[in-house]
Parts: C-alpha cells; sequence; structure tokens
C-alpha cells in the first residue's frame, strides 16, 4: 500500500499558470503534473550520479 503524505505548496503565479497549462493539455490533474516533473528531475539527478 503506498503512503502519501500531504504537502501544502505556494507557486508563484507564472509556475501555477504553466503547471495548469500542461495538466489541460496532457489531460491530467495538476497533482500529477507536479509528481511528473519532479520524478523527471529525480531521474536526471541520479543518473548524473552514476
Amino acid at each position: 500500500m503506498t503512503t502519501r503524505k500531504p504537502l501544502q505548496l505556494r507557486l508563484p503565479p507564472d509556475q501555477k499558470d504553466w503547471i495548469a497549462a500542461q495538466a489541460a493539455a496532457n489531460v491530467s490533474s495538476q497533482n500529477s503534473e507536479i509528481i511528473r516533473a519532479i520524478r523527471e528531475r529525480m531521474e536526471r539527478v541520479v543518473g548524473d550520479a552514476k
């Protein structure tokens, strides 16, 4: 079972608008877009460390 913890996130308006636009373009939620962005960054950082 996956445990999820809520996180309050304050974003500048331009970043919030970008997340909203990405979510609309990908027919997904804003939360999913934020998770996708973090995962992509994590993969780059881990890949760079190897």
